[in-house]
This record gives structure tokens, sequence and C-alpha cells, in this order.
């Protein structure tokens, strides 16, 4: 009971970087994505408002989780929607530019390939569980801190 007591008591004190870390990797693969579909040339398919949209959102994904890295490292519970709203929004996001881009065809030739459509799926799934991760880990880390820390304050009256 001791060493569990010590180890929440040193929470306090140190920040939750497992949740943070699991945060910034998800970043990466979301640039990993980035690049494999922005680096793919077929002709003037993807020059639409779509592609726009998905540039502005990509943008506003990494700021988001990079906030809510930074957040997380401090045991801030509301942080952890955040998180999984963005695991979501990556899994939502399997379902817009692979699957369309996958199943276009321009001038005879797909707009994207099998190799390249299975690495970009991979992308993303490993950027949701990531997020979803981060966010689990968070959820437990806060709460088992808050009820140490009401314990401490509870002890003390």
């Amino acid at each position: 009971m001791n060493d569990e007591s010590t180890r929440l008591d040193r929470m306090r004190y140190t920040k939750n970087t497992t949740s943070s870390r699991l945060a910034i990797l998800a970043i990466v693969f979301d640039a990993l994505f980035f690049i494999s579909l922005y680096k793919s040339d077929c002709g003037t398919y993807y020059y639409t408002i779509l592609i726009g949209a998905s540039i502005i959102y990509n943008l506003v994904f990494m700021l988001a989780t990079f906030l809510a890295s930074e957040g997380v490292k401090g045991y801030q519970k509301n942080y952890t929607w955040l998180l999984l709203a963005l695991g979501c929004g990556q899994i939502i996001r399997i379902f817009i530019y692979p699957m369309q881009a996958h199943s276009a065809v321009v001038d005879g030739v797909q707009v994207m390939g099998d190799a390249q459509f299975i690495r970009m799926i991979v992308y993303l799934c490993l950027s949701a569980a990531c997020l979803f991760a981060s966010a689990a880990i968070n959820w437990r880390k806060t709460r088992a801190l808050a009820a140490h820390i009401a314990s401490v304050e509870a002890a003390k009256a």
C-alpha cells in the first residue's frame, strides 16, 4: 500500500509523459498519411475543394493534437475528450480520401493503388489507436491522481 501511495503522490510532481508521447506519435502517423496522400500525382483528380478542406483539417488536427499532448502532461481530464474526438476523426477520414481515391479511375488508371491504400489506412488506424490509448491512459491516471489528492486532503482534515 505504501508503494502505491508513493507512486500516486509522485504523480503530483511528474508529468504524464506516456499520454503526451502517444499523442505526438499520432501526429507522426498523420504526417506519414499526409505525405503519402499529397505526393500522389494523378492528373487533376486531387485538385478539388476536398483537398483544400483536407489540408486545413490536417493543420487543425496537428495543432489540436499538440495542444492535447501538452494538456495531458498536467493530468487535465478535459483533454481526454479532445483526444477521443480526434481519434474518431481519424477513423472517419478513412472513408473520405483513401476510399474515394482507391475506387476512382482517371484516364483508365486507378488513382490510388492497393499498396498506397493499405498504407494510408494503416497510418490512420495507428494514429487513431495512439489517440485512443493516450485518452485512456490520461483518464485512468487523472482519476487515480484526483482520488489520491482527495484522500490526502481528507487525511489532513
